[in-house]
């Protein structure tokens, strides 16, 4: 990925007028957007299997159930918790709630996750579950552009896991499992484990 970073940084510093702090800018949010989430996702999501050992199982059993498995976990988890603040240009009315031109309004995506509305029982985690159609990577015109390359590397990264180390279990109590909810995302400070 780093190599990836320094490719697209440098064919922006030959190939268009931005300056040093834009292209700083921009350095930064391809490492944080495009490695801390996935890195943060593949820690929580591997919590997350090891505390539902039905899960674990079902993924050992049927390995064709990791890319379904991707998508229930990140609907399950969604490691940003608020979306991008949206600001109308002009009123609009959703769901009886006037949002003035101007205002800003500010999207719960684990809530938007969980809705009982799109997902059968959203509490829980179920790995046949088909969870397209969940806004852990935004909506519309405002979705993350390296969401494949997340997918793919989340894929790769939990099939590895998996599949290398069949024993794999938490080392700790999991309320010992010191959790990261003081960054602009949510993941696990350490995840200790056995095998």
């Amino acid at each position: 990925m780093v190599g990836g970073c320094s490719r697209t940084l440098g064919r922006l510093v030959s190939g268009t007028d931005l300056g040093d702090e834009e292209i700083a800018g921009l350095g930064v949010l391809l490492l944080t957007a495009g490695h801390e989430t996935t890195a943060g996702m593949l820690g929580l999501g591997t919590l997350a299997l090891l505390t539902h050992p039905d899960q674990l199982a079902a993924l050992r059993a049927d390995p064709a159930l990791l890319p379904g498995a991707v998508e229930e976990l990140l609907r399950y988890l969604t490691i940003f918790h608020f979306g991008v603040p949206r600001t109308p240009l002009v009123d609009v009315e959703l769901e009886g709630q006037l949002i003035r031109a101007g205002e800003s309004v500010t999207l719960s995506l684990p809530a938007a996750n969980r809705d009982p509305a799109a997902f059968d029982d959203p509490d829980v985690l179920d790995v046949t579950r088909r969870a397209r159609g969940h806004v852990a990577f935004g909506y519309g015109v405002h979705q993350c552009v390296g969401q494949n390359l997340a997918r793919a590397e989340l894929e790769i990264g939990l099939g590895a896991l998996l599949s290398g180390f069949p024993g794999l279990r938490l080392a700790v109590p999991v309320e010992d499992v010191p959790l990261a909810a003081d960054s602009g995302f949510y993941g696990v400070h350490a995840l200790p484990v056995a095998w």
